[in-house]
């Protein structure tokens, strides 16, 4: 069971999801339900009898029915070192808040979300090289080898339950399209941090000469500047540096003006960026 196809790129193409390529090389069947709660394909999962329910980052919810369905259990690969991070989006938030690991977690899928007893974990560094899609590549094999290693355990009855500890729960709800606004006024190194979060999936935007702009690479520097926050530091053919929050300062890597393609900052200084000079305060909160 997977999501069904969606429109992917900028020509919006119908793509299927790599969990339905994988199951069509293979012969498996699928089910693609776009809401599960009360469809067909609910019905038809019910009725399979599975012993078994295994989910990763499905991104619906599972009706309690369903999950009884599994005559041994039901188990998530959840993308955190739970109970830290509960919810759709526990790989963007250990990014932006600039935690140095994160990891997988085996856990019995119960009613109330990501709450379920813990079977295993494994712990993942973190590296200022990492964002979203890096992340969840690496999350996705050790989770993969952690299930593998642990789901024999559970079926024969000698795995270890633990609890998740109440006071120590922490919640990464869905990336809004507010958040996607990054907030200049942040130090540069948090600024980073939302950069990386959000990259490369949606990636965050600011407004650059009140043009929406994404930022898709930045690098924190040392230096700093009592310039205005989205003030430019030093510009030249192949460098821009702008001052963030509490007067850092950043070097702009990659970026990608509205309705253009990415563009590293050389290209983009030699075109659309060549009126850009150093004292402008060109990044505001709001399109002017």
């Amino acid at each position: 069971m997977t999501q069904p196809d969606r429109k992917v790129g900028r020509k919006q193409r119908l793509a299927a999801s790599p969990v339905k390529q994988a199951a069509q090389k293979h012969d498996i069947p699928v089910l693609q339900p776009e809401k599960l709660s009360g469809s067909p394909e609910l019905a038809q999962a019910i009725a399979m009898a599975p012993d078994l329910i295994v989910t990763a980052a499905y991104g619906q919810f599972l009706p309690t029915k369903f999950l009884e369905a599994a005559k041994i259990i039901a188990v998530n690969v959840h993308g955190s070192l739970l109970p830290k991070y509960r919810g759709g989006a526990p790989i963007q938030y250990s990014i932006m808040n600039g935690d140095s690991e994160t990891g997988v977690t085996i856990i019995e899928m119960v009613k109330k979300m990501d709450a379920g007893d813990m079977f295993a974990q494994a712990k993942l560094p973190l590296t200022r090289a990492d964002d979203t899609g890096t992340v969840f590549a690496k999350l996705s094999l050790l989770g993969r080898d952690l299930l593998l290693e642990t789901l024999p355990k559970i079926i024969a009855g000698t795995a270890t339950r633990t609890p998740q500890d109440p006071d120590k729960v922490t919640f990464s709800p869905t990336i809004t399209k507010e958040q996607e606004h990054l907030n200049i006024h942040l130090p540069a190194k948090a600024l980073d941090q939302w950069i990386r979060a959000l990259r490369p999936d949606v990636g965050g935007y600011v407004y650059l000469n009140g043009q929406r702009t994404k930022l898709w690479a930045i690098t924190p520097l040392s230096a700093g500047s009592t310039l205005p926050a989205g003030s430019i530091v030093e510009r030249d053919k192949h460098r821009l540096v702008m001052v963030a929050g509490q007067q850092t300062t950043f070097q702009v890597d990659e970026l990608q003006p509205a309705g253009k393609a990415k563009q590293s900052i050389a290209d983009f200084l030699n075109g659309p960026g060549q009126q850009l000079v150093s004292g402008q305060q060109v990044i505001t909160d709001d399109p002017e």
